[in-house]
């Protein structure tokens, strides 16, 4: 009789996963590239307030507020286009992995029912084509 087969530890599993490619790790690799992306444009943002507000203090009269306030709304407008654009493309690097993760899966399933299926039965009397 054949001994069951044990779970393999968690290091050696991820050892396996990194020298085979059974299982992708650009999802976990994509999230961290996302918000470090975040924070890169985060700080964009930070600094266009703090420009728009340096710029009404250092010219403190009516000038320097009218050229701070489009400098502030632009500035908030462009971070969070921006964070929109990151996030899209940070989408749509996963969703050309996960097509590749389903396309996986259907050959799996595919070689399994074709493993399983029953071979044709030939017609009597005639000549198997």
């Amino acid at each position: 009789m054949r001994a069951p087969k044990t779970k393999p530890s968690v290091s050696r599993a991820f050892i396996w996963d990194m020298l085979t490619f059974d299982r992708l790790m650009t999802g976990p690799i994509t999230h961290l590239i996302y918000w470090a992306g975040m924070a890169i444009i985060a700080i964009i943002g930070f600094g266009v307030v703090g420009g728009s507000i340096g710029l009404v203090i250092r010219d403190f009269s009516l000038v320097g507020a009218a050229l701070a306030v489009p400098v502030f709304v632009m500035g908030l407008l462009l971070t969070a286009a921006l964070g929109m654009i990151w996030r899209g493309m940070c989408e749509f690097y996963l969703a050309v992995f996960r097509i590749a993760e389903d396309l996986r899966a259907i050959r799996l399933a595919q070689d399994a029912t074709a493993r399983t299926a029953e071979p044709p039965i030939p017609l009597r009397g005639g000549p198997d084509l």
